[in-house]
């Protein structure tokens, strides 16, 4: 199976191509990967998916978006959360269909933030909830057999302890890429997966 990994270099993203092992891996991410791309330029997406040709899977541990106080974020603060993260994921989808074989699958990324808000987590909330929002209802139209499954991971052990704080409130890293891995090699559809165990 030839899969892409998309954030291929970052925590939750190293973990899935551990995880995912046993597949042909094609790491992307917009530095030291394989293969580049920028989630908010869709000429980017298009171009990455023309280079690494077929696939049966994609999957995405990617996007940017903004945390801050509400009546600090900026117009500009939004717009990188939703080009980002929010259609950099949509247009992943949208670009990569054709690329997509037969019975393949979308693996997308939102996150706790979308049904657990906190203060400053109004652009982050809204892209993660309108992502979750967007993979049930494209499901409902995936052609050829395809699947759309996102993962909503929280807080990350890993993450938690390069931020200083006790990384025991967290999920570790490659507990999280089990929910990926069971979406790429599951049967489900439109599925919102919440990483759990230990």
């Amino acid at each position: 199976m030839r899969i892409v990994v998309i954030g291929a270099t970052g925590t939750i993203g190293s973990a899935v191509v551990a995880a995912l092992g046993s597949h042909v891996i094609i790491a992307a991410s917009r530095r030291r990967a394989q293969q580049r791309v920028d989630l908010s330029n869709p000429g980017s997406i298009r171009e990455m998916y023309r280079a690494v040709g077929r696939v049966d899977a994609v999957v995405c541990t990617a996007g940017e978006a903004a945390f801050a106080p509400l009546s600090e974020l900026t117009v500009d603060d939004f717009q990188l959360s939703l080009s980002s993260k929010l259609m950099g994921q949509v247009n992943l989808v949208r670009s990569g269909l054709d690329q997509l074989a037969d019975g393949g699958s979308f693996t997308l990324t939102s996150g706790v933030l979308a049904r657990l808000p906190s203060p400053g987590s109004a652009a982050v909330s809204l892209v993660n909830a309108g992502l979750e929002g967007f993979v049930r209802a494209a499901a409902l139209e995936m052609p050829r057999r395809i699947r759309i499954n996102i993962v909503s991971p929280g807080w990350v052990a890993e993450t938690l302890k390069a931020m200083g704080r006790d990384p025991a409130e967290g999920t570790p890293a490659a507990v999280v890429a089990r929910a990926y891995r069971e979406s790429v090699e599951g049967s489900g559809n439109g599925s919102v997966i919440e990483p759990s165990g230990s």
